[in-house]
C-alpha cells in the first residue's frame, strides 16, 4: 500500500475516533470520495480488507488503524 495512502487511513482513523469514539465502524470506502477517480487503488484496498484480513463490511477503526500500523 502507497505511504500516502497509509497516512490517510490513519488519519481518517483517528479523526473518526476523536468525533465518535473508539466503537465506531468504518468500512473500506471511508476512505475514498463519493466519485470513483482511482478504482485501482480502491481495488488495492478492497483486496487488503477483504482477501487480505477477511475483514467485515463495518469494522472499528482503532483495529483498521491498528492493523495499517503493524504492517509498516
Amino acid at each position: 500500500m502507497n505511504p500516502i495512502f497509509r497516512e490517510k487511513i490513519i488519519r481518517i482513523c483517528n479523526e473518526k475516533i476523536e468525533k465518535k469514539g473508539e466503537n465506531v465502524g468504518l468500512s473500506f470506502y471511508a476512505f475514498f470520495s463519493n466519485k470513483n477517480t482511482d478504482p485501482d487503488l480502491l481495488m488495492q484496498m478492497a483486496k487488503w480488507w477483504i482477501k487480505t484480513h477477511q475483514l467485515d463490511h463495518f469494522e472499528k477503526a482503532i483495529k483498521i488503524r491498528q492493523l495499517i500500523l503493524d504492517n509498516k
